[in-house]
């Protein structure tokens, strides 16, 4: 190693070892300053600020019995939300009557029984606005679907392939296939669904989130190389599915494919904002070539909420001090997205409430939390004690933020 090679390590390192100090620090005062005061507020709750919850149908019944999504609505508006996201998109099915699914699936609607002569999203929207609650229909699938589903038993064309021509992708325990979202019929599907909501329904935006990209491993099906081919003078791609210039072509395709999408929606209705759920920025490049940094760079995302979903608040608040994050929020409403608990796992209100203060005091835009049952569930508390807990966490009602007032900050 040469002398200027070793004093540039010897920099970086001293700024690594200073950023921990200084973030150490910061957590030990974040700390002190939640311990002085009873119960979770340690900071005043601002009057604008984005209160969301993710309504899904998996591991969770709020959306199966009108009667019970009813008294969600009425809860979360009587707990200060003023956000809804609910599943739309799922499973390899639209949770509404779409006739796009219907041309492509033979479906129109999830084929459970519980939703049968109903429209999920309809009552969602009237019961919500109702009580004064936004609502922002997510695609929870994005281009994911079951392995043994439908869709994919119908157009086996659609499905991506690794270079091996293998296409399950096991989630946990679930195989799942990716569409291609180089193919133009799975383009055209996913923008026809999205901006027929858009035109049928008075929703305030639509949610894409981190399934809407492709694992990086990916992209060896026979018309994504001929693709690759016919733009590359007839060269395949590496066989190495890491290869930094293959990544960025395909993440650029999918960049074109969110390109085409938002001004689809904007032609059906230009209130209906673009909203955005991945993971963290690096994660969601490296692993599913999702670039949301660039779409949010080159305005096609107009609302961010990023998944932040860690236990340990020195590794939280970390990722919510990454430059990217900075930038994003001076641009657009970025908010936390806050994990409140799984099937067999709670989280305990505390981790929730420092989660929710240090999101406001690094001046985010609001928190989402996933997923509404959970927040009921605790190993150690009542669901009374912890609905209070969330209603001192919101003590008063509170205006999502727009760009206009991003704008304005």
């Amino acid at each position: 190693m040469t002398q200027q090679g070793g004093e540039t390590v010897r920099i970086r390192a001293w700024l690594r070892w200073v950023a921990g100090i200084s973030l150490g620090l910061m957590l030990a005062l974040l700390g002190a300053n939640l311990a002085l005061l009873p119960g979770v507020a340690a900071f005043t709750a601002p009057s604008t600020e984005i209160r969301g919850v993710w309504l899904t149908n998996i591991d969770s019944e709020v959306l199966f019995q009108p009667e019970q999504l009813t008294a969600a609505l009425k809860r979360l508006k009587r707990l200060q939300f003023n956000t809804v996201y609910p599943t739309v998109w799922n499973g390899g099915y639209t949770l509404y009557p779409s006739p796009v699914a219907e041309k492509a699936i033979g479906l129109a609607i999830d084929p459970d029984p519980r939703f049968q002569k109903r429209d999920p999203l309809a009552e969602v929207v009237e019961t919500s606005h109702t009580q004064g609650l936004s609502v922002i229909p997510w695609f929870e699938f994005g281009l994911m679907a079951p392995a043994e589903s439908e869709l994919a038993q119908r157009h086996p064309d659609w499905i991506a392939q690794r270079r091996d021509r293998t296409t399950v992708f096991m989630e946990g325990s679930h195989p799942r296939v990716w569409l291609n979202p180089l193919h133009p019929q799975v383009q055209q599907f996913m923008v026809d669904a999205i901006a027929d909501i858009a035109r049928r329904y008075p929703v305030d935006g639509i949610q894409l989130d981190d399934h809407f990209g492709l694992p990086v491993k990916f992209g060896y099906d026979p018309l994504t190389l001929k693709l690759y081919q016919a733009e590359h003078g007839g060269r395949l791609p590496p066989s190495d599915a890491t290869d930094p210039a293959w990544m960025r072509w395909r993440a650029d395709k999918l960049t074109a494919l969110m390109k085409r999408i938002f001004y689809a929606v904007k032609a059906e209705n230009p209130d209906c904002l673009i909203s955005l759920s991945p993971n963290p920025r690096k994660f969601s490049y490296d692993k599913y070539l999702q670039d949301w940094w660039t779409w949010e760079r080159q305005g096609f995302i107009e609302e961010l909420i990023v998944q932040i979903y860690r236990n340990d608040l020195f590794s939280f608040v970390a990722e919510l001090n990454r430059p990217e994050m900075d930038l994003a929020k001076q641009h657009i409403p970025v908010g936390i997205g806050i994990l409140t608990g799984l099937k067999h796992r709670s989280v305990p209100m505390g981790q929730i409430a420092k989660q929710v203060e240090v999101s406001r005091q690094q001046g985010f835009a609001g928190v989402s939390f996933f997923f509404y049952e959970t927040l009921d569930t605790s190993e150690t508390e009542t669901p009374l004690e912890r609905e209070k807990r969330f209603s001192q966490l919101f003590p008063h009602s509170a205006t999502r933020p727009t760009l206009s007032t991003q704008d304005s900050q």
